[in-house]
């Protein structure tokens, strides 16, 4: 519990300090008028107060993302602690600031735009596609992983006398179609009529249900592994080794690309610059607290009996979410459970397709203000989702082959947008600056996690695990090499 509290410091310090340097050194101008009241179209360019944008920030990036991936994470032992921590400082929280600041800088624009801005044309139609299928990849996964839950927890089937083998696939299927239609609403509607309106109240219930967990453990003090006595303390085998496979499997609470394309929809509706620490850096730093209390939680579950002592069924995140919600929290900690784990990813997949959107529109020029504008764009999105679900419920290992492929390209994404940090600062900085190190060094270590995942992931080139280290060197290496060539070039 000693590092948990040291981890719990050090995360607020990090904002405090860290996050004020990251704002200094990008500097907020609070003269300079926001695309939120420059560009107001009633629909996607909306000012809203800052409490608001900060709790829709935070429960757009967080979704299960800082609960499932911490609760993996964990076992892979007290390390987990030090990725929360470092990660979310000093990569993290300052892949947000940058891509949220920036898309304010420009008008609102999507991460296609500003990393094209930035890395070149080629750069932009790259990210155009593949921030696209990251979209549909994370709408898709958040309306057939809520349904699976909801299913059997509602039992549908039953509300229609359908009985027999077809009663599961029914209720399931019924849980898909009203996910679907709340997703097409909230694409379509303006940002203020159910975002604005409903995510508050979701944000306040996943903070409270970690504040909640967090009370306890501090309460209880239960036995969990300490950074220094880590030895023996991990339960992956050989084939999941630390490096590359913490840093893929805890991405929110850390870092993750999935930001990128969500913290330009709140840069289009906070109204002063001044407001994006507390909002991005904050916003992530707050995530970061969430995945260091699931990962304590869940050390605990793994590595001191909470299983057995729970009676929990499996090592599955969904498992020890419920089990551990109902066995500290009682019946309301039932409750939060629920909203955790079903309302989180459909707050998360519903504004996938509404970046997905935004994107598409900002790359042809098409004006969202009118409804015809929006449907246009949206029906294709949705009907490529639809067709996504079909193979996942045609094949149930569908669902496991979509998020593998999510893991690896939320940090890839990432990767990109903060090369793009690393070139704004070396281009808009006086010469003889190295501010850019602040970006620089998490674009050279991600672009190692990334490259090596790939190159011993089954997804991949599938080589041994003992090729990661040596392929994440050469290709943090080779990148920085060609940083400062360019570089110096520019300069």
């Amino acid at each position: 519990m000693i590092s948990f509290l040291l981890a719990l410091a050090a995360l607020v310090l990090g904002y405090l300090l860290y996050g004020r340097f990251v704002d200094r050194v990008f500097g907020p101008d609070p003269n300079r008028k926001t695309p939120a009241l420059t560009r107001s179209d009633g629909v996607d360019f909306i000012p809203m107060p800052a409490w608001k944008v900060y709790m829709i920030q935070f429960l757009n990036i967080a979704g299960t993302g800082p609960i499932f991936g911490a609760i993996m994470g964990a076992m892979f032992g007290p390390a987990s602690f030090l990725w929360i921590v470092f990660g979310c400082i000093f990569a993290g929280a300052v892949h947000d600031y940058f891509t949220g600041m920036l898309s304010v800088r420009h008008g609102g624009a999507g991460v296609p735009e500003i990393v094209g801005t930035y890395l070149g044309g080629g750069a932009k139609k790259l990210l155009l596609v593949f921030s696209i299928l990251l979209l549909l990849l994370v709408g898709t996964v958040f309306v057939y992983s809520p349904a699976q839950i909801l299913g059997p927890m509602t039992d549908p089937a039953g509300w229609f006398g359908i009985t027999g083998e077809g009663a599961a696939a029914f209720s399931k299927m019924f849980w898909v179609g009203i996910i679907l239609i709340y997703y097409i609403v909230a694409t379509l509607l303006p940002v203020d009529k159910v975002i604005g309106r409903f995510y508050p109240l979701f944000a306040v219930s996943l903070l409270f249900m970690a504040v909640a967990l967090g009370v306890c453990l501090l309460v209880k003090w239960p036995s969990i592994p300490e950074v220094w006595e880590a030895g023996g303390q991990y339960l992956n085998g050989a084939d999941a080794p630390i490096f590359p496979c913490l840093f893929i499997t805890i991405a929110c609470g850390a870092v993750s690309g999935f930001h990128a394309t969500q913290s330009p929809l709140m840069a289009r509706c906070i109204k002063d610059e001044r407001l994006g620490r507390p909002i991005f850096y904050g916003a992530m730093i707050t995530e970061g607290i969430v995945a260091l209390i699931w990962a304590a939680v869940a050390s605990w579950f793994f590595f001191d009996g909470g299983k057995e002592l729970l009676g929990a069924s499996s090592d599955a995140a969904p498992s020890v979410v419920t089990a551990v919600s109902k066995g500290w929290l009682g019946v309301f900690g039932g409750i939060l459970a629920i909203l955790g784990v079903v309302a989180a990813p459909i707050t998360s997949g519903d504004t996938a397709f509404r970046s997905a959107r935004l994107i598409i529109a900002d790359f042809v020029h098409l004006d969202q203000k009118p409804i015809r504008s929006r449907l246009l764009v949206s029906v294709p999105l949705f009907l490529v989702c639809a067709l996504l679900l079909w193979y996942n419920i045609a094949d149930e290992k569908g669902f496991g082959t979509i998020w593998s492929y999510f893991g690896w390209s939320n940090q890839t994404l990432a990767v990109f947008t903060l090369w793009t940090a690393a070139v704004y600062l070396v281009v808009s900085k006086p010469r003889g600056s190295w501010v850019f190190l602040i970006a620089l060094v998490p674009a050279v270590f991600m672009t190692a996690v990334c490259t090596s995942f790939i190159s011993i992931s089954s997804l991949g080139l599938h080589l041994p695990a003992s090729f990661a280290g040596p392929i994440g060197l050469c290709a943090g290496a080779v990148s920085l090499l060609l940083f400062f060539l360019w570089w110096g070039r520019r300069k």
